[in-house]
């Protein structure tokens, strides 16, 4: 019994491909086509969205040196108060959030995830586990405290500013100017023009030593030029913030010009 509707399976299969092949050559071969052609295009446009959609990322990075502020800055982001970021942080902070300013209209934003990476040179390679995933990068630099680290901000952003990573996407960098709440705060005009001075001496004396560094795969600025942020790969962003007053509204607009809602 199983036999004969097998076969009777069969049998039904090869009638409905019979008239399916009759169905097509029935049918005009540019309508053919044309049909042909839009299912392709559908086919690769939904792959082309699919996969963009995938390579879109929300993640925006703090980094800089120790001290600069980074921690007040990510719980003034997340929770709209420095309360908890009165420590130096050993570990990297880390959370996927709505913006604090825009919590009336949680549901209809994107969150954004915010990674606040420690600046101490020892834990400094942890940077590389997020930056594959940046859609951009927050340098915070100390105004108050800027002139005494004035050459190793100049090594550490020149380090971000060259890595494969950085260059390759072309990932924004807002060099963010903070406590310029303080009297004795440098402005950020000061900040930058200091800041490509003393890059401008590091690729002079790294290109001296090697005609390839070993660390970075690009090197900046144009030769025979003065270094200018504006020479860079990526776009570079000066701005100003004050962590301890809740001031950063030059931070979140960069956050969301990187991170669409």
């Amino acid at each position: 019994m199983d036999k004969v509707k097998v076969g009777q399976l069969k049998i039904q299969m090869q009638q409905w491909l019979n008239e399916a092949e009759e169905f097509i050559n029935d049918i005009p071969p540019v309508q053919l086509y044309t049909a042909v052609g839009v299912v392709l295009s559908t086919l690769i446009l939904l792959l082309i969205i699919r996969l963009f959609k995938r390579t879109t990322s929300n993640t925006i990075v703090l980094t800089g040196l120790s001290g600069g502020g980074k921690t007040f800055l990510f719980y003034q982001l997340r929770d709209g108060s420095a309360h908890q970021g009165t420590m130096t942080s050993m570990e990297p902070n880390e959370g996927s959030f709505i913006l604090h300013s825009e919590e009336d209209k949680k549901g209809k934003l994107k969150p954004v995830h915010v990674v606040d990476v420690p600046g101490h040179s020892r834990l400094r390679p942890k940077l590389d586990e997020f930056l594959p995933q940046a859609a951009g990068v927050v340098f915070v630099v100390d105004s108050v405290e800027f002139l005494p680290n004035c050459r190793p901000a100049s090594e550490y952003l020149y380090e971000i500013l060259t890595k494969a990573s950085v260059v390759k996407k072309k990932v924004p960098v807002l060099l963010l100017c903070n406590k310029v709440d303080k009297v004795t705060a440098h402005t950020a005009e000061f900040i930058r023009k200091q800041l490509e001075k003393e890059i401008d001496k590091l690729r002079t004396s790294r290109t001296a030593v090697s005609d390839a560094d070993i660390s970075n795969e690009y090197t900046l600025g144009v030769p025979g030029e003065p270094f200018a942020f504006s020479q860079c790969h990526n776009r570079v962003i000066v701005a100003e913030a004050s962590g301890l007053t809740g001031e950063i509204s030059q931070l979140e607009k960069f956050i969301r010009e990187n991170v669409k809602p």
